[in-house]
């Protein structure tokens, strides 16, 4: 019982009440702050990934094309062609 009305002096104290909202504040920001840090994070690996995923596409094309060329080429000279696509 004297714990009931220790907590209601308490909440009658606008001091301990304003210090007890600023502390509930506080924790509040901080956890946002924590979620709004992870979906930058997200978004960031999200960009890689999908420059990432560009890259291997456009070294595909250009491989493609190589080959496409290479087909066409004496056998030296598709063999040069593929010793320069080898160094790479």
């Amino acid at each position: 019982m004297w714990v009931l009305s220790m907590l209601s002096a308490l909440a009658g104290n606008k001091t301990v009440m304003s210090i007890f909202a600023a502390l509930v504040g506080g924790v509040g920001l901080y956890v946002a702050g924590g979620i709004s840090r992870a979906k930058k994070d997200a978004a960031r690996r999200a960009a890689e990934e999908l420059a990432a995923a560009q890259d291997r596409l456009e070294m595909g094309r250009e491989a493609t094309d190589a080959e496409r060329a290479a087909r066409d080429l004496p056998d030296e000279a598709a063999r040069r062609e593929a010793m320069r696509w080898a160094k790479h």
